[in-house]
């Protein structure tokens, strides 16, 4: 048969799928012929940089396009989003921004912006509740991820460390954003000077048309909403002030009525029909400020001063009843078969969580030349933890409620009525913790090789334990003199999980001063190779880590909960492969390919090793961008991953009486979820853009410009699982593994502006 030619109408589409293509299949020949290319020039991920940003120091530090950020088409957030196709970030979900870093969980991670340190809500169990993520893209100048062995001027974490800057604008702007899921507003003032600068965004979305592509009869009223601020002024050459703050209100709300949901195998399928009466109403408050002053007296010293404040306003009340019914089928004709599968349940929480945080931190830089650099600092902190947990689950199965011993059906159970869990509490804490780091950094030659070493250390006392944690922390880069452009990087040290909220919260509701900080040591081996192909620049970075871990606070993940033990009982051990091919597969933009294989175990009161629950194992990411070059004004991207489906066991069982939960049902039974497949696609035609031409008319002249695109959410439509719910039969000597559904196919209309 012969190859028939596109017409002319689809022949931009067809390029751009060879491109796709090109991707997938070539992978393994693009770099063999790389062998072969002559010594080429350093390549640079594109970043927009203004002068008031700190240059990193951090070797490990992987840097991303701030435009990339936000062209991408994402729902969590597009820094988030972003990072999530990186080789060494997981996440199977696509509802929430946070996210998992070899092997760690979701609280593992440091977030600072403007080198403040930010905190997440703490009591969203449910990625449907999370809503918009704190970073703002628009605003954002700089972003530097480091996925391990980071620097020690990063705080005490044990995965990974995220660092935003904000920029300042350098003249009046307003830029917006208006599509089916929300819109926001930002505009950017500068004074003739150019003395003082500032820029404010306010955002909103609503994710309801997105959540009910759920396959579920349920009413969702999510509403999210966020005002920042950042404001400089500069005295004079040697003193700047300046100040940022946000204020962030998410409300959601949830009135479930009926759900089916199709499992089980093809010999025997099943179907459970779930029927709701109650609601949920979740509100969380966030706000911060930070009140910085920066005093430079020559080009050699630098002294900043910050003062914060935090505070974290969280209740989560909801009362549900459910009645289900599990279905079993004929695998040959479809008939439903006799079944006695039915029960019911009643979940309850009214949680009450307050925590504020305030401070200072002091920081000073002294650089002699360009290539040495000297940095120490230290922080003081004053937290207040007030926590309200009441919290159970009764489960009833035809007039029983389990756990129970198992009876003969029809006999009559004298046992006494016993809830599921049930977790309470009334805690208030306010312990101080105190910081302090120092860290030398140098650039030098090394024979005729370049070399560039990291070194220092920090320690941390926090009062609620009394516990002092000190960690050395050491990076070396080395760029022989070759042909061909590589750089081998080596990074490690001791890593702690200082703990709080969360760590310190028992499964019996109460606040533990025994916990200790989790502790790794962290070793990771790199390379960059850089090199031209079709006399386009590309990057290859291939990174392999290990890391041994003591005094481990086991947990289980509840959606995207994590829910800690309440005991530094266990050992464990993570190690792991990253590669990431980076480069403009299409001229003048970036595009990358990620893969990875990661493993992680732990061993519980020396019973064995066995996964964690965030063991990733393999990972596939593609974040790539494209335009028709006909008609350049007309872009794709598209964001690609694959990934083993994680760990899931039975849950874990608590003792109502000492609230110590019982682990072992985790190395008798154990099963994965379903691998995480998901494709997105963001089209846009951009009508005006004053970089390349300018728009006539007195309207359209003053935009700089605008864009009309189109994000196509979950493209193939997949139902990806994020948990499993553990439903019981009639006898409770069944229980089964119900697949708790994401999303489905969604298409977004946006339109961006700038004036």
């Amino acid at each position: 048969m012969k190859n028939i030619p596109p017409s002319k109408e689809y022949e931009p589409i067809y390029n751009t799928l060879r491109k796709i293509s090109f991707l997938l299949i070539a992978i393994a020949p693009m770099y063999f012929y790389a062998q072969d290319t002559v010594k080429t020039k350093v390549i640079r991920e594109v970043v927009f940089q203004k002068k008031s940003a700190p240059k990193s120091t951090d070797i490990t530090s992987v840097k991303i396009s701030a435009k990339d950020a936000q062209n991408v088409a994402s729902i969590s957030g597009g820094i988030e989003g972003l990072l999530k196709t990186l080789p060494s970030v997981n996440s199977n979900t696509e509802l929430s921004s946070q996210y998992m870093v070899r092997g760690g969980n979701y609280d593992e991670n440091l977030i600072y912006i403007n080198d403040i340190e930010l905190y997440r809500p703490f009591l969203i169990r449910n990625s449907q509740q999370e809503g918009m993520s704190v970073i703002n893209p628009d605003m954002v100048s700089v972003v530097n991820f480091s996925p391990g062995g980071f620097e020690a001027r990063y705080g005490d974490k044990m995965s990974s460390a995220l660092n935003i800057y904000y920029r300042q604008p350098e003249k009046f702007e307003l830029s917006g954003e208006a599509s089916l899921i929300g819109g926001r507003l930002t505009a950017g003032f500068a004074s003739e000077n150019k003395k003082l600068t500032a820029l404010i965004s306010g955002r909103y979305r609503n994710t309801n048309l997105i959540l009910n592509t759920l396959n579920e009869d349920t009413d969702f009223n999510p509403r999210y909403m966020d005002v920042q601020t950042y404001i400089n002024y500069n005295i004079n050459n040697k003193w700047k002030l300046s100040f940022l703050g946000f204020y962030s209100k998410n409300d959601y709300e949830m009135i479930p009525k009926q759900k089916d949901v199709d499992f089980g195998t093809l010999q025997q399928p099943i179907r459970l029909t779930v029927f709701y009466n109650g609601k949920e109403d979740d509100m969380y408050r966030n706000m911060m400020g930070t009140f910085s002053v920066n005093f430079r007296p020559d080009k050699k010293w630098n002294f900043i001063l910050d003062n914060f404040a935090y505070q974290n306003r969280e209740k989560e009340y909801y009362s549900i009843a459910s009645g289900y019914l599990l279905q079993k089928f004929d695998s040959e004709t479809g008939d439903p078969e006799t079944t006695y599968d039915a029960g019911g349940q009643i979940d309850h929480a009214r949680n009450d969580l307050l925590v504020k945080t305030y401070g200072t931190q002091f920081r000073t830089v002294f650089s002699p030349d360009t290539n040495t650099s000297y940095e120490a600092g230290v922080k003081f902190e004053k937290e207040n933890i007030r926590d309200l947990t009441n919290e159970w689950q009764l489960v009833d199965s035809i007039g029983y409620s389990t756990p129970r011993d198992f009876v003969l059906p029809g006999v009559l159970d004298a046992s006494s009525l016993k809830l599921k869990y049930h977790v309470s509490g009334t805690n208030d804490i306010s312990p101080t913790r105190i910081s302090g780091y120092l860290q030398f950094s140098r650039k030098f030659f090394w024979g005729r090789s370049k070399a560039n070493i990291n070194t220092g250390v920090r320690a941390q006392h926090w009062e609620f334990n009394d516990e002092t944690i000190i960690s050395p922390r050491l990076q070396f880069a080395l760029k022989p003199d070759w042909d061909a452009d590589m750089l081998f990087r080596i990074a490690g040290g001791i890593y702690y999980q200082a703990p709080f909220y969360k760590e310190i919260k028992d499964l019996s509701g109460g606040f533990s001063s025994n916990i200790k900080a989790q502790r790794s040591y962290q070793l990771i081996l790199a390379n960059d190779y850089e090199f031209q192909m079709s006399q386009r620049p590309f990057k290859l970075t291939t990174e392999a880590y290990y890391k041994k871990m003591d005094r481990l606070i086991p947990y289980y993940i509840d959606n995207v909960r994590t829910r800690y033990s309440g005991k530094n009982n266990a050992e464990g051990y993570a190690y792991g492969v990253d590669a990431r091919l980076f480069g403009q597969f299409v001229p003048g933009v970036d595009s990358w390919i990620s893969a990875s294989y990661a493993r992680v175990y732990e061993n519980i009161d020396g019973k064995g090793y066995i996964p964690r629950p965030t063991d990733q194992r393999f990972r596939f990411s593609m974040f790539y961008q494209d335009y028709m070059p006909k008609f350049p004004s007309m872009r794709v991207n598209l964001t690609l991953v694959y990934a083993n489906g994680l760990p899931t066991g039975t849950p874990v069982t608590i003792n109502q009486d000492t609230g110590t939960p019982d682990f072992t049902a985790q190395y008798r039974y154990q099963k994965t979820l379903p691998s995480y497949k998901r494709v997105d696609i963001g089209l846009s035609k951009i009508f005006i853009d004053q970089k390349d031409f300018k728009a006539s008319g007195r309207f359209w002249g003053s935009f700089k410009e605008l864009t009309l695109g189109v994000q196509i959410f979950n493209a193939f439509n997949i139902n990806n699982t994020v948990a499993n719910q553990w439903v019981t039969d009639v006898n409770s000597s069944s229980v089964y593994s119900v697949p708790v559904r994401l999303t489905g196919r969604f298409f977004n209309v946006k339109l961006d502006f700038k004036l």
